[in-house]
């Protein structure tokens, strides 16, 4: 069964399964999936299950997948995976309602001009952006309050607490995690907060051998920090919303990934014990697809065969064992404990990645930290898609390889593939995941599944 939305750039037989914003499975259900399944004649060897990040619509992550995909079909035509020979592929494609940040410096392929400022329209017009996009019943009141306390802000210290105020209204608090900063940010004084999120933010990369300035390929080579730019009373305002969204698709992607696709994996997984899973996830979607891994509850652990996550946006703590010495695991750490994923983990990681890159750095000044040159591998605060999986003792460091290339991938273990090496920046940012060279890594962890 194929969906025609993807042409016919995509030889894969491809079947989309859309959730709404609480789970739920919009119709026509799994249906067709089963249908395709039970199908004796063409039935697939192996699922690809695969979770776009923050995109907007439909349109959008399927342009993803469709790239990804045709990368994928023409390096199996090629012959680069001989491992595959003979495997009949099948796609599903996961669709669920998340959303970019509105600074452009944490969408793909975009950077801040130096002078750029934060003024209240552009905060007006990012607030309209969020209409319908949280799961509080009180929404369009509450960002309507919003918006009508902009053109206080900058002379009110109570306007800046009510801001924080409401805008901790429009999520579900959860578990609160002190890896991203959301023990923080639900439970601060409102205006200490605020106060605190206004302080200056840069980001650093490494160099490679050579470049000497430390700037990031890709995004212009003045070496530019960020706090010239994020600091302010603006700058407080934007950076609640952004992590107000952060929290909203944090949890989102996690409810969705546990609570509906997990199960529905489960079941094709006993209707059919001899089918291959991969799961794949690009930016949130590599954590719903580790949520659908680790489920709620070890006796809902899904047993998959490998498993992919494109510049993954969590904590590089998420698999972790004990990762601040006071007997604390990773959210994830279930996933590697329960042999969750029979074959390898991949995970792509690059200091290029500005989005996962700024993501915790934010999260630091929650503490009441300066967040300059946080977020790196040494930081309480990373992003797996910046640094890989830290304190992780089944974490093997590597590097993203030319397609064509060899990985030494082995059954268990999570491999760190740093995409920013001698070979050239091969993830020049948070977005570029569908080039080649990552359709090849993913083919090649599952072709490295055993048998």
């Amino acid at each position: 069964m194929s969906d025609p939305s993807l042409g016919r750039a995509v030889p894969f037989p491809y079947v989309p399964i859309r959730f709404d914003k609480n789970a739920r499975v919009i119709a026509p259900g799994d249906g067709p999936l089963r249908a395709f399944l039970n199908d004796p004649a063409n039935g697939p060897t192996d699922l690809i299950v695969i979770a776009h990040g923050w995109n907007n619509n439909r349109a959008e992550a399927e342009n993803l997948y469709r790239e990804l995909l045709g990368n994928a079909a023409a390096l199996l035509r090629e012959g680069k995976l001989p491992g595959l020979a003979g495997r009949r592929l099948a796609v599903l494609g996961v669709l669920w309602p998340s959303k970019r940040f509105a600074e452009g410096e944490l969408t793909p392929g975009n950077a801040a001009a130096a002078g750029d400022r934060v003024d209240g329209q552009a905060l007006s017009r990012q607030i309209d952006a969020l209409q319908g996009f949280f799961d509080s019943p009180n929404e369009a009141a509450t960002l309507e309050a919003m918006q009508a306390l902009l053109a206080q802000l900058k002379d009110s210290d109570r306007a800046c607490g009510e801001f924080v105020k409401l805008a901790r209204s429009l999520v579900n608090a959860g578990q609160p995690d002190p890896l991203d900063g959301s023990d923080r940010f639900f439970s601060d004084p409102t205006l200490r907060l605020f106060q605190n999120l206004g302080k200056p933010v840069s980001f650093t990369a490494t160099a490679l051998p050579g470049e000497g300035n430390g700037s990031v390929a890709g995004l212009g080579g003045s070496g530019l920090g960020l706090g010239d730019l994020f600091s302010g009373i603006g700058s407080a305002a934007r950076n609640v919303l952004n992590l107000t969204t952060y929290y909203q698709m944090k949890e989102r992607a996690g409810l969705i990934g546990s609570r509906a696709l997990n199960p529905l994996l489960r079941g094709i997984r006993s209707d059919h014990p001899a089918l291959r899973l991969h799961l794949v996830g690009h930016s949130f979607g590599g954590r719903l697809v580790s949520a659908t891994a680790a489920g709620t509850s070890d006796a809902t652990v899904l047993q998959a065969d490998s498993m992919g996550l494109l510049q993954a946006a969590f904590s590089h703590h998420g698999f972790a064992r004990n990762w601040d010495q006071k007997n604390n695991d990773g959210v994830f750490r279930r996933v590697v404990e329960r042999k969750a994923i029979r074959g390898p983990i991949l995970i792509t990681h690059t200091t290029s990645d500005r989005a996962v890159g700024m993501a915790y750095p934010l999260a630091s000044l929650l503490a009441g930290q300066n967040a300059a040159a946080l977020g790196d591998r040494s930081s309480a605060y990373g992003g797996i898609g910046r640094n890989g999986a830290q304190k992780t003792p089944e974490a093997k460091d590597g590097v993203l390889v030319p397609a064509g290339g060899r990985y030494d991938f082995v059954a268990g273990r999570l491999h760190n593939l740093n995409a920013r090496n001698a070979a050239g920046d091969l993830i020049r940012h948070h977005g570029d995941v569908c080039n080649r060279d990552v359709a090849y890594a993913v083919l090649s962890a599952i072709a490295a599944a055993p048998a």
